[in-house]
């Protein structure tokens, strides 16, 4: 039996066009929520901290990623409540581990919820297993409730040097390593932690390439240009262009 198609009356229609939008509209507000945007560059002042900080919550962002000296004033303006600071320790990386080790409580004591810890990279690029491990798990035991990100994310950095930071991380019972936006380096990261821990990306600087990492494997994304992304995925919601 030939089966009649329904017509929507304009009512209809109209309705289910901003059923769509709502629902496009929570998925943007979804995504935004995996963002930390980056306000750790020393070029940032107090003025673009504010900015930085003022857009995270507006966006209901994971956190905003700074450097020590920042972590109080992030915290003023984010609010009780609000996204989480997120402090990048380490420097260079190749500090102590007992001077990260003391910048990290320091960082905790001002505020910070989230430590993403830079390793020794000379280590990295040397095999030094368990210098990072141990470097690691002294950050961890300092760390304790918090969230415990190490970073990956220098451009000297290739596959091996990834991969043997991810087997530390996992072993020093970090939360989460973080990658350089590149969907191949993802994916290499996701392979290695297997589960152990999440991938995170940084660098990320469109809705497009934003789109590719999340596909890839990151949990969350760290980038210099939310208020540019944010732009990019309303504007295809309104031209109506997939996300």
């Amino acid at each position: 039996m030939e089966q009649k198609s329904k017509v929507l009356s304009a009512a209809e229609a109209a309705e289910y066009g901003e059923f769509k939008r709502a629902r496009r509209e929570a998925e943007i507000a979804f995504t935004m929520k995996k963002l930390i945007p980056n306000a750790s560059r020393r070029e940032t002042d107090r003025p673009a901290l504010k900015h930085t900080c003022e857009l995270a919550v507006k966006y209901s962002a994971s956190g905003v990623l700074v450097s020590p000296v920042n972590v109080s004033a992030a915290k003023k303006q984010l609010g009780k409540g609000g996204p989480n600071v997120c402090c990048l320790v380490g420097g260079t990386g190749e500090s102590l581990t007992s001077i990260k080790k003391a910048e990290t409580k320091r960082a905790l004591r001002m505020g910070a919820k989230e430590i993403r810890l830079v390793l020794c990279y000379s280590q990295l690029a040397g095999g030094g297993y368990s210098y990072l491990k141990r470097e690691i798990r002294r950050i961890r035991r300092t760390v304790r409730k918090g969230t415990l990100v190490v970073s990956l994310e220098d451009r000297s950095l290739g596959e091996e040097e990834i991969a043997l930071g991810v087997r530390a991380a996992a072993a020093g019972k970090a939360d989460a390593v973080c990658v350089r936006g590149e969907s191949g380096l993802i994916l290499h990261a996701v392979n290695e932690a297997a589960g152990r821990l999440g991938v995170e990306a940084s660098g990320v600087q469109n809705a497009e390439q934003l789109r590719l990492v999340i596909k890839s494997g990151a949990a969350r994304v760290t980038t210099e240009c939310a208020e540019k992304i944010f732009d990019e995925l309303y504007l295809a919601l309104e031209s109506s262009v997939p996300l």
